[in-house]
């Protein structure tokens, strides 16, 4: 019984390090970021940037939304790596950012969110 509660601690660590994200459960969870940011075909900017293709996109590069200096100087693109850092600390990735948000310390809530904002 101890080795099958082991293994299972084992594989559900790795589902967590390697990013295995759950775009249903990641949908759930954009909920809180939806009352600043918009995703799916008809999104814009409002308080924040939408977020429509953000994998791979420069940072501070739509039209739509005046970004701070901090966030225009920043030099990012956002890749998964990069994203899922802001996710947890953006204050630490981009100090003197405008985002009002202070970070996801839940590693499986970042790559579930990290999964459900591929999907755009």
């Amino acid at each position: 019984m101890k080795l099958y509660f082991l293994a299972v601690l084992l594989l559900a660590g790795q589902a967590c390090a390697t990013g295995v994200g759950d775009p249903k459960n990641g949908a759930f969870l954009f909920r809180r970021c939806a009352s600043c940011h918009a995703v799916g075909p008809y999104a814009s900017a409002g308080y924040g940037p939408q977020l429509n293709g953000i994998i791979g996109r420069r940072a501070a590069s739509t039209k739509d939304y005046k970004y701070s200096e901090a966030m225009k100087k920043s030099g990012l693109t956002w890749d998964e790596k990069t994203l899922a850092a802001y996710l947890r600390a953006p204050h630490d990735v981009v100090p003197g950012t405008s985002m009002r948000f202070w970070g996801i310390k839940d590693e499986q809530q970042v790559a579930d969110l990290l999964s459900y904002m591929k999907t755009f």
